[in-house]
Parts: structure tokens; C-alpha cells; sequence
């Protein structure tokens, strides 16, 4: 596809709460991809972004996606947590991911203006399948409870950051993740991701 042509064409990422894609939107994704000739990605994080979208007709694809319940990616978003399966699915699961993933997004997914760039991921069990050991806030289920790490990062240069909690009920989950996005929003004038973070003398939690 050349310059011209991609500078005619829009996208729309679509979030996805723990990953799941309802049948009617599934069956918006299938029809306005036959009809306009677009392309699927299903991203990393659990969201589906839709490619290709002819600009004259990108007011006319949002709308049918909103239609059937859709939330798009944009400035300003609670990010939503990458899980793996879960117990509900997963013979090693110790906890129903998908339920605490729709607490967080019940307590804090109506803020507003949160700053960039973090990232949140919940893993089910120690095997963490879900990334938790390389997310901003990596919540892992124990048969103890919930270890929780922060300023762990994935790209060139993967690290583990900071476990923070160990043996975290869901309440003090909720409760860590609180403090933590309000210090990042404190903390950041820009794009920043939670390791940065970690050699601040204010940092709320010590590493345990």
C-alpha cells in the first residue's frame, strides 16, 4: 500500500475487557470487514484493531461499533487489564482472573485524563502466562493470596521491577493499584512508564 492510499485510511482500536469479544460485535467485525475490505489485528494487550478504514467512512464504522457496546482506545483511558485465563478455563489457575479484572475496571475505569504509559496484567498463577512479571503493575495469584509487582517493563531491555505485596487480598489489590496510579498521575508531566518511578524518595512502596 502506498503513502497515498494509507494516508486515506483510518483505524479504530477497540477495547476489550479481559479479552472478550462479544458475539455482536464479532458479527459487526465480520460484516464491515467483507463490506469495506478491512483488516483484523488482535493486539497483544487483548484489544481487536480494526485497519483500513476508508476516511469517509470512519464516523460511519465507530457508530456501528458503539452500537453493539463498543469502548475505544483513546487519550486519557484507565487501561485495561491484560489476564490470562484464569481457574475458570485453566487446570493451574488458583483465581477467576476475569472477575478481578472487571473490579478494577468497576473501581477505576471511569477516571478520566490518567496519564500515559502504563500497563496492568493479571496472572492467574505463578506460571503468570499473562505477562505479569513485565507489566507496570503485575498482579500474581498465590495459593497465599496475591504478590503484586510494580516498574517491571517488557521491549529491548525486559526487567522485573519491584514486588511491593505479597500475600494481597482482593480488597488490598484494589487498594495498591489506587495509590499507585495516583502517584504515577502525580509524578508524570508525560508519557512515562512506572519503573522510572522507582528511585523516586516518595515512591509509596517499599520492595518486599
Amino acid at each position: 500500500m502506498d503513502s497515498n492510499t494509507q494516508s486515506e485510511t483510518k483505524s479504530l482500536t477497540i477495547l476489550l475487557p479481559a479479552g472478550n469479544l462479544p458475539k455482536e460485535m464479532l458479527q459487526v467485525v465480520n460484516r464491515l470487514t467483507e463490506e469495506l475490505n478491512l483488516r483484523v489485528y488482535l493486539s497483544t494487550l487483548q484489544n481487536i484493531r480494526v485497519m483500513g478504514i476508508p476516511a469517509d467512512q470512519e464516523e460511519m464504522v465507530r457508530n456501528e461499533f458503539a452500537a453493539v457496546g463498543a469502548v475505544f482506545k483513546g487519550p486519557g483511558k484507565f487501561p485495561y487489564p491484560k489476564i490470562c485465563i484464569g481457574k475458570q478455563d485453566c487446570k493451574l489457575g488458583l483465581v477467576d482472573t476475569e472477575q478481578l479484572s472487571q473490579k478494577i475496571l468497576d473501581k477505576f475505569g471511569d477516571r478520566t485524563n490518567v496519564k500515559p504509559k502504563f500497563k496492568i496484567a493479571l496472572a492467574g498463577c505463578p506460571a503468570s502466562c499473562s505477562g505479569a512479571l513485565i507489566a507496570d503493575i503485575g498482579v500474581i495469584a498465590t495459593r497465599a493470596g496475591f504478590d503484586m509487582y510494580t516498574g517491571s517493563k517488557g521491549g529491548p531491555h525486559p526487567k522485573v521491577g519491584r514486588r511491593i505485596v505479597r500475600k494481597a487480598d482482593e480488597e488490598k489489590v484494589l487498594e495498591v493499584i489506587g495509590k499507585l496510579v495516583d502517584f504515577h498521575d502525580q509524578k508524570t508531566s508525560k508519557k512515562q512508564r512506572f519503573f522510572k518511578l522507582l528511585a523516586d524518595p516518595e515512591f509509596p512502596y517499599p520492595e518486599v
